[in-house]
């Protein structure tokens, strides 16, 4: 219904409108249509709540019947036992509707009741309320049903008709007649006072009908006093200015005598319409917002007696949406010096109203904000001024420095005054002190201080429709949000040559919209109780919308003003410092989910190093000798704080285990690459030194894990558990594909050392990484882990003994090439008689030692093994020496391997079964049986 009003009111509102005023006419039009619907609901609930308050009079007023009366009450004569009276249920309480909550309505007289039939029973005056009648009906139907049957329809109807026929007249008249229009004015005058005397006599007989024509009668005269200035120049401004102070201080007394609003309503509409319908075009705006502050300071003077909702409402949007058009069509730098006073005054008048709006609410409701007007004014009054200043940022700073000033000083006026009634407004007043002063410091740079005010504003609806449990601006705020990020993004990154670093729109918009994000996280969780079920889920997008522009803001500003040989470094400890950010807003303010941005920084610091590693020498080039370290500090700082859980206790447990475990294997990786670079500064390229040094630090960091754990608390003794089963085995598992691929493949240049068998570096590494795998297992099973001690030792010894024959094979083909110069590719190797028969005399040799070894220990499957590698060494001879190699070789290669048999025969023969049996799985490892 509202909506068809709307669009009558538009209709007829561009009919009035000529000259340019088209736009105007329209919506004042809206504003009238959607007014008048607002007074047909608020009719319709006085009238809902006048039948509830009839039905508890009738409650109140009846008698129970006597038990005879019951008895003569029956159809058929029979006398039934006396019953106990029941009590009558409470009837069910009409559900009060939001906008009666916000503004109580006036009280009506006994003679606006209807009266509610009712029920007589057969023998007695009794009488009971009347049965509940037919369901409800939907609102718009009830609303068309109430306007063509209400009772005061026709009267509301004919004022309307009446205000817009005068206005036809008076354009009719001056186009048409030749009587002076003074006469002509002044008839019109007299006629509204006419109407006033009569609506002021019927006050108190038809109170309704009083008010209408009163209403009318106020509009009348405000249009009247504007002809005669505005369009006729009959009145200096000076006396049309006095008129119509006159005016609207007696429509304010009236509207207040009479406790009306419906009243204040009609005087309202037809003063803010009055310049739209004798408008010609001409344009003079400051007659117009003069008539118009005159106006809004008739509403500042209700708003001291009475918390009249509506009223307010009509006024902010009648006077901000004329200023906004007229901005839009009118509006250029000459007129500033007289438009700037007139948008000052409807902002101060408006916040006024607020303040008073909460102050005159009814005890049960004191404090009560009007979202509206306390967060509504302040954007739409902004929103004008960067109009009016859109060329002059500092201006417009200092605009918002001033807004803010305001706001904090009327909060801590109000906190010392009315501190336990207007918290809530006390609270927005700060919020939105503090939003501007915010402001003030991008816009005195550049762009983007639109989207950072709207995510600001979101942030401070949504943070009023949780205090207040309303959905509606807990929804708006947050899209608010949502739409400031798309909008900031839109606008792209343009920066001014002469910017300054971190003190641009560009860095601080984003930090504010981060900001407002993480602050209604912070509102929803702790009215996490009050919200619906798919509001849930709002508070952690939210603050994944915040973390995300944090980290965007910051990073594009490391790009934009660090030299791009620091911009690695800048990075890094950045995301240390967001993370250290993220921990502190966990621990002081109990945000949960803001410890996983904390945790964060262990990826972030992987993806850290391999963009170093594509950009950079070392890790510690262009400062990372800085940044590493502080962002190792603030890692296990973050991992104290959020997963410092024992060992492998549930899911937080796990995750203690996966962040002390990847953050060293971090740091080791980080070490081993600067060693690396290190090395290579004083060897050549392919030295074995380069691939001892990438070795070095794991294997430091495997053997010495017992030692640290043993001896430093936290974090190696608290998680020993981790330290030497997950992170040791991880750098134990490296260090085999080290041996692999260094030990079995590396050539073993040792420049600027000769090179010497067995002694050169890359062997000894090997060596050393061999030790260091069975130091291992020996921990692993030391630690007494159930899982590892259900491995098979034999296997696990069995693993390192075939690395070991590789590295052995590997330092014997070393060794060939480098004293008998075969060259170290795989088909020279295969194809030399030299390798051949070498391979052939080592493997025998490693046999008859494994066997010996084997029969020393009675271990018959250690025997077997040597056995086997022993066949492999016949098959060899057969297959490959004897067919590849010549005549001298030959016999070598089939003499040596045949000593070696025999003496195998007689020093190492199997070992029985029995004792392999009771010693193959010691209770020790490592200790001879």
């Amino acid at each position: 219904m509202k909506w068809l009003l709307a669009l009558a009111g538009a209709f007829v509102g561009g009919m009035f409108g000529n000259g340019g005023e088209e736009l105007l006419g329209i919506g004042f039009g809206v504003i009238a249509g959607l007014g008048f619907a607002q007074l047909l609901a608020l009719r319709q609930r006085v009238n809902n709540l006048e039948e509830d308050l009839e039905r508890l009079r009738s409650r109140a007023s009846a008698v129970q019947p006597p038990p005879a009366a019951a008895a003569a009450a029956s159809p058929s004569g029979w006398r039934a036992p006396e019953p106990q009276p029941e009590p009558e249920p409470e009837p069910e309480p009409r559900p009060e509707p939001e906008a009666l909550r916000e503004s109580a309505p006036p009280p009506a007289s006994d003679a606006e009741f209807e009266q509610t039939p009712a029920v007589a029973t057969a023998s007695s005056g009794w009488s009971e309320p009347a049965p509940a009648g037919p369901p409800r009906e939907f609102l718009l139907v009830r609303l068309v049903r109430e306007y063509f049957t209400g009772g005061n329809t026709l009267v509301r109807s004919g004022v309307i008709v009446l205000f817009f026929g005068i206005a036809f007249l008076l354009r009719y008249v001056a186009e048409r007649t030749t009587l002076p229009m003074e006469f002509r004015l002044a008839g019109v005058a007299l006629a509204a006072i006419v109407m006033l005397v009569l609506g002021w006599r019927l006050r108190t007989k038809r109170p309704d009908y009083a008010l209408a024509v009163q209403g009318g009668a106020v509009a009348i005269l405000y249009l009247t006093v504007f002809a005669a200035m505005r369009l006729y120049s009959l009145l200096p401004p000076v006396a049309a200015f006095a008129l119509l102070v006159f005016i609207t201080a007696f429509a304010v007394a009236l509207a207040v005598l009479q406790n009306s609003m419906a009243f204040a309503l009609f005087a309202a509409a037809g003063g803010f319409a009055a310049p739209l319908l004798v408008s010609t075009g001409a344009g003079d705006h400051v007659a117009l917002f003069t008539y118009y502050g005159i106006l809004n300071a008739g509403l500042v003077g209700i708003a001291w007696f009475r918390a009249w909702r509506p009223l307010t409402l009509l006024g902010f949007v009648a006077t901000f949406l004329v200023g906004t058009l007229w901005g839009v069509l009118k509006y250029d730098s000459s007129k500033f010096a007289t438009t700037e006073p007139f948008l000052v005054l409807f902002f101060l008048f408006y916040v006024l109203i607020a303040v008073l709006f909460a102050l005159r609410q009814p005890p049960n409701l004191k404090g009560y904000v009007d979202g509206t007007i306390v967060f509504g004014v302040p954007v739409t009054a902004f929103a004008l001024q960067s109009g009016l200043l859109h060329d002059d940022r500092m201006a417009l700073a200092l605009s918002a420095l001033c807004v803010g000033g305001l706001y904090v000083g009327l909060a801590a006026w109000l906190w010392q005054r009315h501190r336990d009634t207007l918290r809530l407004l006390i609270e927005s007043f700060l919020a939105l002190g503090i939003v501007f002063l915010t402001l003030a410091v991008p816009l005195a740079l550049d762009g983007h201080w639109s989207a950072a005010t709207w995510a600001l504003e979101g942030a401070a609806l949504l943070w009023v429709g949780c205090r207040q449990d309303r959905r509606l601006p807990r929804a708006a705020g947050a899209l608010l949000q949502l739409g400031a990020g798309l909008l900031f993004a839109a606008r792209g990154v343009n920066i001014d040559a002469d910017a300054w670093p971190v003190l641009n729109s560009n860095l601080l918009g984003g930090v504010m919209i981060a900001a407002a994000a993480v602050f209604s996280t912070l509102t929803l969780k702790r009215t996490d109780a009050n919200l619906r079920f798919y509001e849930t889920p709002a508070a952690a997008v939210l603050f994944v919308w915040g973390v995300v522009w944090w980290l965007v803001a910051g990073l594009a500003e490391i790009g934009r003003f660090i030299d791009a040989s620091y911009v690695t470094a800048a990075s890094l400890a950045f995301l240390a410092g967001s993370a250290a950010l993220a921990s502190l807003l966990t621990r002081r303010l109990d945000l949960q989910m803001s410890r996983w941005p904390a945790l964060a920084l262990l990826p972030a610091a992987y993806l850290a190093l391999l963009w170093w590693s594509s950009e950079h020498a070392h890790p510690f080039e262009s400062f990372g000798w800085i940044a590493w370290p502080a962002a190792f500090a603030v890692l296990y700082y973050v991992i104290c704080q959020h997963a410092d859980k024992s060992d492998l206790e549930g899911p937080e447990g796990a995750l203690a285990a996966a962040a002390h475990t990847l953050t060293l294997w971090l740091a080791v990786i980080v070490l081993a690459s600067e060693l690396v670079y290190v090395v290579e500064q004083w060897v050549a390229e392919g030295s074995a030194w380069r691939s001892v040094a990438w070795m070095l630090v794991p294997w430091l960091a495997l053997i010495g894990m017992p030692a640290i754990t043993a001896r430093i608390a936290w974090p190696f003794g608290k998680h020993a558990t981790t330290y030497r089963v997950f992170a040791a085995s991880g750098f134990a598992a490296y260090l085999v594909l080290w041996l692999l691929a260094n030990a079995g493949f590396g050539r073993g240049d040792a420049a600027p050392l000769p090179y010497v068998p067995l002694l050169n570096p890359l062997d000894i590494a090997s060596g050393f990484v061999v030790f260091a795998l069975v130091s291992h297992w020996q921990t692993l099973q030391a630690s007494g882990n159930a899982a590892i001690l259900g491995w098979n030792p034999r296997v696990v010894y069995g693993g390192i003994a075939a690395l070991a024959f590789v590295w052995l094979n590997g330092a014997l083909l070393r060794a060939i090439h480098h004293i008998a110069g075969v060259p170290f590719e795989l088909d020279d190797l295969l194809r030399s008689t030299l390798v051949q028969v070498s391979l052939s005399i080592f493997w025998a040799v490693l046999a008859l030692a494994t066997m010996l070894l084997a029969t020393r220990r009675a271990q018959r499957i250690v025997w077997l093994v040597g056995a086997a590698l022993l066949a492999v060494v016949v098959a060899k001879l057969f297959l490959v020496d004897l067919s590849r190699v010549g005549s001298i070789e030959r016999i070598v290669s089939f003499v040596v391997v045949g000593v070696l048999m025999l003496v195998i025969g007689y020093f190492s023969p199997l070992p029985p079964p029995k004792d392999d049996d009771k010693d193959a799985a010691p209770t020790t490892p490592g200790t001879p049986t």
